[in-house]
């Protein structure tokens, strides 16, 4: 009878041990060992896989656990075929984060059928760049007979513009400075990125391209520095930029009341110019740890030293700021967005 007593209490105490909950895994424990992988949707050597793989080589000491980080380039659609698995497929455990390319909420919130994904809903890391002290240039060669953007409106040729992908930035501002503000711009589209864009420039098979200050610095800093780009307009800001006095900005240009909503509504993805993200859902807690890790390896002297190096220029947001840039652009008025998707479709 004892030993059946004995037997039961065993029993019994194992079925108790099964029935309660394993100690939650915190954070650190769960990162420890594991490798988190940073997925670009651009080709390597670009603006984005640049600050990518800065990412990469520091964010790690400040995950709890300290996990490995890798890169990996997964290009397609401008990026917006990762942007969609993102949302709907990718694995919701905090080991992906997304180098996202800034425009895709732009299309998401003006309805863009291929975007099927709600940009507030994903877990917003942070950007490196809120766009403080680059800009969003209208260069041409410096060979190129335009000499200012009052020149540009006044020439009867066209200027050759480079742009990659419907829907991108370069094509997006190419139309505005077409369409808006009166430029002859030829918009030559379906470059695979932006060193195929500047061998045609050095061809002189196109006379110039829209792009940021940092990307320049990037991919052709000794062009920049000897004077041998010029900048005929600056978009993303409302003041001119110190090192292109003479570029006026769009904001100085605009006309009406409802070319410049059109505009605000254009520049916004500038204000979270090099954004990373993680899928929606991931657990909070590891959530919370990438995003003050995000900001922390942002604020890192050593972080920044290598951006310098790379020639991008930080001005971090943190997640919840990157948030609320696209919750309000997201309150634009229909008109305004309508306007903007029929300019993405021409």
């Amino acid at each position: 009878m004892c030993a059946t007593f004995r037997l039961f209490q065993g029993v019994f105490a194992l079925l108790i041990c099964a029935a309660s909950p394993a100690p939650a895994q915190t954070s650190k424990e769960f990162y420890a060992g594991k490798t988190v992988t940073v997925l670009v949707g651009s080709s390597p050597g670009g603006y984005y896989d640049i600050g990518a793989r800065a990412v990469a080589r520091h964010l790690g000491k400040y995950i709890p656990g300290n996990p490995a980080v890798i890169v990996q380039n997964q290009p397609g659609g401008g990026g917006l075929s990762l942007a969609n698995r993102m949302a709907n497929g990718m694995e919701r455990d905090g080991l992906t984060i997304v180098g996202m390319n800034r425009a895709l909420p732009q299309l998401a919130i003006v309805g863009d059928p291929n975007a099927t994904f709600d940009p507030v809903k994903l877990t917003w890391l942070g950007s490196l760049t809120s766009y403080e002290n680059d800009g969003y240039l209208l260069i041409v060669n410096a060979r190129h007979k335009a000499h200012s953007f009052a020149d540009a409106l006044a020439i009867d040729r066209p200027i050759h513009l480079g742009g990659t992908v419907a829907g991108a930035t370069n094509i997006v501002f190419g139309l505005l400075a077409h369409d808006m503000f009166g430029m002859n711009a030829d918009l030559v589209r379906g470059f695979p990125g932006a060193a195929e864009i500047w061998l045609a420039m050095d061809r002189d098979e196109l006379d110039g391209q829209v792009i940021d200050l940092s990307a320049i610095l990037v991919g052709r800093p000794d062009l920049w520095r000897e004077g041998k780009l010029r900048a005929l307009m600056v978009f993303g800001r409302k003041t001119r930029m110190p090192e292109a006095p003479d570029a006026p900005t769009a904001h100085e240009l605009v006309k009406t009341p409802e070319d410049l909503a059109l505009l605000d509504f254009a520049e916004f993805p500038f204000f979270m110019a090099l954004p990373f993200a993680a899928p929606p859902g991931v657990p909070p807690d590891r959530a919370k740890a990438l995003s003050e890790a995000f900001m922390k390896m942002a604020r890192d002297p050593d972080f920044l030293a290598d951006m310098d190096r790379a020639g991008i220029r930080t001005s971090p947001i943190d997640g919840e700021a990157v948030r609320k840039v696209i919750a309000a652009a997201a309150l634009t008025p229909p008109a305004v967005r309508a306007r903007f998707a029929r300019l993405l479709a021409m």
